[in-house]
């Protein structure tokens, strides 16, 4: 099944977008510099990954913790 038509598989395509976003504009500033177009979804992904850490991080954990029950 698709990850569109899943939403568990959704969330942690989500989580992991966010995730590497975030890994990706600290430690290579210049390839999410552009605010608009394409690259500004990622450049939005990185910001959320930031300001919202504690609950990514947390949202991670959680998304982890399933996957290993299940």
């Amino acid at each position: 099944m698709s990850a569109l038509f899943n939403f568990r598989s959704f969330l942690t395509v989500v989580l992991l977008v966010i995730c590497t976003c975030t890994y990706v504009k600290l430690h290579f500033p210049t390839i999410l510099e552009h605010k608009t177009g394409f690259r500004g979804f990622f450049w939005k992904a990185a910001r959320i990954g930031e300001r919202l850490s504690p609950w990514v991080a947390c949202g991670c954990l959680a998304m982890g913790v399933s996957i290993i029950i299940s």
